[in-house]
């Protein structure tokens, strides 16, 4: 990724990133939690995938993330607040509307996004969110000790483990990270499903115990579809080919 290729806009008061190539019908990718538009996006291949399906790719790195503004306030984080990033960058850009992928975190802002502006988001894909979101017991406890921590060899649950060595990898804020995690960890708007009225895949590995069943999500939100990825798991399956596939049917149908 070159440095000076990315592009900045203003939402909120905060300074967020993004990144925009190709030429076509727009699609907004939102990664997920602890991850930057080039690892979700470029590394996995999605990028090329989607332009060369003849797509103009848009990326922001999300609030708290990569080169964006990391304010430290769990309040800062709400997922309507980064549904709102989302809808300042189609504005910023002069995009009247866009289709929108979300993975994990970036599926829960994508959701509300269609919950909250149908007129701006056409095609919708929820990856790596599944029947776990819907339980309004989700304890943030855990992964937020794992990020605060001073060694992370000090961290005995598995799963918080996993996001700290994530977000050191792509080396994140973890203060902030640690503030983003508390507010979308807050119970699901699952009422709102029911008013989506856009069309709506979700996505989920066959494995993915964080995400848990795709179809039992997709069954909430009207005429939405479920697609599970064999033999995947919650960081395995944002690069599977059937993922894309599945994706790249869904946008042409």
């Amino acid at each position: 990724m070159r440095k000076g290729d990315m592009e900045f806009f203003e939402s909120d008061g905060l300074r967020l990133a993004y990144f925009a190539e190709g030429e076509g019908t727009p699609i907004v990718l939102a990664h997920g939690f602890a991850s930057t538009h080039r690892v979700n996006w470029i590394a996995t291949g999605w990028s090329r995938a989607l332009m060369e399906a003849g797509f103009r790719v848009i990326m922001p790195d999300m609030r708290g993330h990569g080169e964006s503004d990391k304010p430290h306030e769990a309040e800062d984080y709400t997922l309507s607040a980064m549904a709102a990033d989302l809808v300042a960058l189609l504005d910023h850009l002069g995009e009247p509307g866009a289709d929108l992928m979300g993975y994990s975190m970036g599926a829960m802002v994508a959701l509300v996004a269609a919950m909250e502006w149908p007129d701006r988001f056409d095609r919708v894909i929820a990856a790596g969110v599944g029947a776990r979101l819907l339980d309004p017991e989700r304890d943030p406890g855990p992964v937020i000790e794992a990020l605060l921590a001073d060694d992370p060899a000090s961290v005995t649950d598995a799963g918080a483990r996993m996001f700290r060595v994530f977000a050191d990898q792509n080396g994140q804020d973890r203060v902030a990270l640690a503030a983003c995690f508390e507010a979308v960890r807050a119970p699901f708007p699952a009422e709102g499903l029911s008013r989506i009225s856009r069309p709506v895949l979700v996505v989920a590995g066959e494995t993915d115990t964080q995400a848990g069943a795709a179809g039992a999500l997709a069954a909430r939100i009207p005429g939405a579809r479920g697609f599970t990825v064999p033999k995947r798991d919650h960081m395995k399956t944002v690069g599977d080919r059937a993922y894309k596939e599945a994706v790249l049917k869904f946008l042409e149908g």
